[in-house]
């Protein structure tokens, strides 16, 4: 049941998203618009950040859109995630968005990025939304710092060298729990490694959709019960 819950919430807030856009030359498509509103002083101050830091710190960052971001907040609420590990922190854009959710689910944030820079502002981005206290920063080759993962994984999202996505699935789909969800980020056909989509399209342990298909491209893959 939570596995088909989790799958209609972030088809739906997809569907959403996807309408946001500006409508496209020669669609008859409506257009619809939807924002994130605030709960909460938390989430407002959460907001607050997540908005400079997309205004600010884009360019030249390879921050997830805002679209994106918000699809990687549903998507943890839904399944009431308590662990979601992130590979390629960068400056904590998306790190913020599945803050917000865990903010109100109790849970925690482990990222992984190999970049000095870009950890560094990251860390200032948290310490700004006052999440500071459930995020745990990796810096280094996360292809090798994975290895110190234990504890069963709500949400994995992918979003570093794409090259290395099958290896970092490889590593970390048994830790995933049955329900849980990886999710990864640039999955058009000139970005993705088709040894990656063949893995999540292949496996039987998993029932996988790809959304926002003509934007940046994002795949997600339930573990099946």
């Amino acid at each position: 049941m939570r596995v088909g819950l989790a799958v209609v919430a972030g088809l739906v807030v997809a569907a959403v998203s996807t309408l946001a856009w500006a409508q496209r030359p020669g669609s008859p498509r409506a257009v619809f618009e939807a924002k994130t509103l605030p709960k909460t002083d938390v989430e407002k101050s959460i907001l607050g950040v997540i908005e400079r830091v997309g205004r600010e710190q884009r360019a030249g960052n390879m921050i997830v859109p805002e679209e994106d971001g918000r699809l990687l907040r549903a998507w943890t609420e839904a399944v009431g995630a308590k662990n979601v590990v992130e590979i390629g922190t960068s400056v904590g854009y998306s790190g913020l968005w599945f803050c917000l959710a865990l903010k109100g689910t109790g849970g925690k944030l482990t990222t992984f990025d190999i970049d000095e820079r870009r950890s560094a502002m990251a860390k200032a981005n948290f310490e700004a939304a006052g999440v500071a206290d459930i995020v745990t920063m990796v810096l280094g080759d996360a292809h090798e710092t994975v290895k110190q993962l234990k504890d069963p994984i709500d949400v994995l999202f992918l979003d570093a060298d794409k090259a290395g996505y099958l290896d970092y699935l490889q590593k970390l789909l048994p830790l995933v729990r049955p329900g849980g969800i990886v999710i990864a980020h640039n999955m058009t056909p000139n970005m993705a490694d088709p040894r990656f989509v063949e893995a999540i399209t292949t496996n039987p342990e998993l029932e996988t959709v790809f959304l926002h298909m003509d934007a940046s491209g994002v795949s997600v893959s339930v573990k099946k019960h």
